[in-house]
């Protein structure tokens, strides 16, 4: 459905609210699943048509690119609450001439956070706190947001805590938070500098992981969607972008921050990015030291393709680092 753009130069990334229709088609035990096939044949046309026509109005742009530490109560690691990354990158690129001359065309926000203040309990259809941030960067900014979610495995989740082991699970919470996540995107952004002619290299490779875990074999052979076909391994499209002085590197799933901060720490940059749930989702992604090493991760050991997938994708995103250009300095 995208003609102008090969393949590997195309990244789809999940918000990965879990107040939204279901995407993932998984089966239950029976075979059921609980997903509208024809809603997800329209969400691929959405998408497609979206691409196609932001590919026919490309215009020239200079770049804004900051990374910080986000301050308030926006997120927390509900398996032990001082363990996830605090950082937020933000992308914004300008217009440099007509309509758009020196006016932000979309600012881009990479932060890792599960968006699920309404959860999937209530009935509610809701971009969970990424709409009010988008609200909140569109009315101060201009332009369009965007946001690509990071390493939030394991169970790095909105910070909604209220005294007495409580929670507020409401369209207010949503609104406190993705305000306060867009003010502070801002506040980091505020101090960057113009980018006039940033260089921009986009490189992919094939990865391959084992499928260890019987469930995550058996949903991925039994979904409608038709995710793999085979019952040993699955593929996936890893990609590296560097953009201006930025460097980007996807995720196929949700990686424990652990490996997010490992793959920043080795990422030639002093503004690295990671865009998680992207190219595939394929749950949970630990090291092999963490899967089931305790009680807090037998959930999200179950519910990954196996102890290999933390260690094959760090190898394979180090090789992709080795063998790409560093970004601008």
């Amino acid at each position: 459905m995208i003609k102008d753009i090969p393949f590997n130069n195309i990244l789809i990334g999940a918000t990965h609210t879990h107040s939204a229709p279901d995407a993932y088609a998984f089966p239950d035990e029976k075979g059921n699943n609980a997903a509208d096939l024809k809603y997800l044949d329209w969400c691929v046309s959405q998408i497609a048509d979206a691409v196609n026509e932001a590919s026919e109005n490309l215009e020239p742009a200079k770049l804004k690119i900051a990374v910080g530490e986000a301050q308030g109560k926006i997120a927390y690691n509900y398996y032990a609450p001082e363990l996830y990354d605090p950082r937020c990158g933000i992308i914004q690129a300008l217009g440099t001439k007509g309509k758009n001359k020196d006016l932000p065309i979309v600012t881009l926000v990479n932060y890792a956070i599960h968006p699920e203040i309404i959860g999937s309990d209530q009935g509610i259809l809701s971009p969970d706190l990424i709409g009010p941030l988008y609200d909140r960067i569109e009315a101060r900014a201009g332009g369009m947001a965007l946001f690509m979610n990071g390493a939030q495995g394991g169970m790095v989740t909105a910070d909604n805590r209220r005294d007495n082991n409580m929670e507020a699970n409401d369209w207010e919470e949503c609104k406190r938070i993705g305000n306060l996540l867009a003010d502070e995107a801002l506040r980091i952004l505020s101090e960057a500098k113009i980018q006039k002619d940033p260089k921009i290299y986009c490189a992919s490779t094939q990865a391959e992981f084992p499928i260890d875990s019987e469930m995550m074999r058996y949903i991925i052979n039994n979904s409608p969607l038709k995710m793999g076909n085979s019952d040993r391994f699955v593929n996936t499209t890893l990609n590296l972008l560097n953009i201006g002085s930025a460097q980007i590197l996807t995720i196929p799933g949700e990686a424990l921050p652990n490996i997010g901060y490992y793959l920043k720490r080795n990422m030639p940059t002093e503004q690295p990015f990671l865009f998680g749930l992207t190219n595939d989702a394929f749950g949970y992604i630990l090291t092999k030291e963490d899967f089931n090493s305790f009680k807090r991760y037998m959930y999200v050991s179950r519910t990954s393709l196996g102890e290999k997938t933390g260690e094959i994708l760090i190898n394979d995103l180090l090789t992709l680092i080795q063998n790409s250009p560093k970004p601008d300095k």
